[in-house]
């Protein structure tokens, strides 16, 4: 049965060239491209320094250095994208956002394409942090695609905001109250916590952002999550428990076969046969063959 949400998205578009044969729903089930590039180009536009390592990780440096990025394939944990912003060049990072090794890489692309933006309107919306006042309702700003699209808040729990989406496969998790700033930089014990996937095995996926990540970064990454229209993935690099649980719609529709001509036999009408001539015997007052015959003889009666 094809989601009824998935019947109002166009699903093909002429003009692109599609990278995949099938289209995942929902989006938070389609795992990894794999392909770090789309994600760099954003900030890389901007003209930031690009590096490599030796084992062939990647690095972008902000022209000021206040902003760096670390592409991390040959990591030592999961954790494959981690950006740190400064305020002071050699101080400790002011915030720390990071996905790992199975996130959807359009989730890391529209959170670099939204810090692009915020570095360019300068350090005031790159390291704006939550609101003094109240930053449990700054933060909400970020909950609030997910509230408008489905995802429901779950039983409370001591010092936890969460909210999952229907099915269950994907959540979002609020720390309140203080938190340990350089464990939140090296640990999941973080502010923001995002994930989506089978509970089990390497398909499940997690972003996190630390404390004073400006909350328009955070709701760019809530934004995609939440989003309706699916994502483009070839099926055959897809982990089977993600094929288990998402939607998957065929890119190219399949062609309407060939009826062969034993289906054509199959679905032709059925034809009553015509009615044929056929004598009707009739009343009638002209002689009938029977008057010819000689009368049979009369036996005497006794």
């Amino acid at each position: 049965m094809t989601h009824p949400t998935l019947l109002n998205v166009p699903l093909t578009d002429p003009d692109l060239d599609i990278d995949g044969d099938v289209y995942v729903f929902p989006r938070y089930l389609a795992g990894t491209t794999c392909i770090g590039d789309p994600a760099l180009a954003p900030l890389m536009q901007l003209g930031w320094e690009l590096t490599h390592d030796a084992l062939g990780n990647a690095y972008l440096n902000a022209p000021d250095h206040k902003v760096r990025l670390g592409f991390l394939p040959e990591g030592d944990d999961d954790g494959l994208w981690r950006i740190n912003a400064y305020e002071d060049r050699f101080g400790p990072p002011a915030w720390g956002v990071s996905f790992n090794d199975s996130c959807p890489t359009e989730f890391v692309t529209a959170f670099t394409t939204a810090l692009a933006q915020a570095y360019q309107d300068g350090p005031e919306h790159y390291l704006a942090r939550p609101g003094p006042t109240d930053t449990e309702l700054d933060a909400f700003n970020a909950v609030v695609p997910l509230i408008n699209r489905g995802w429901k808040f779950q039983h409370p729990r001591w010092g936890v905001l969460e909210l999952q989406t229907p099915d269950g496969m994907a959540g979002l998790e609020y720390a309140t109250g203080r938190l340990d700033a350089e464990r939140e930089l090296t640990t999941l014990e973080v502010r923001w916590y995002m994930w989506g996937g089978p509970k089990n095995g390497y398909a499940r996926w997690y972003a996190t952002a630390s404390t004073s990540t400006p909350t328009a970064l955070v709701k760019a990454i809530t934004l995609s999550v939440s989003d309706p229209a699916p994502l483009p993935r070839w099926k055959d690099f897809l982990p089977r428990g993600l094929r288990e649980h998402a939607q998957l719609v065929p890119v190219t529709p399949q062609p309407t076969p060939v009826p062969t001509p034993l289906d054509v036999h199959r679905t032709a009408p059925r034809r009553r046969p015509a009615l044929t001539t056929r004598s009707v015997p009739r009343w009638s007052t002209t002689t009938t063959p029977s008057a010819i015959l000689p009368a049979r003889p009369s036996r005497p009666r006794r």
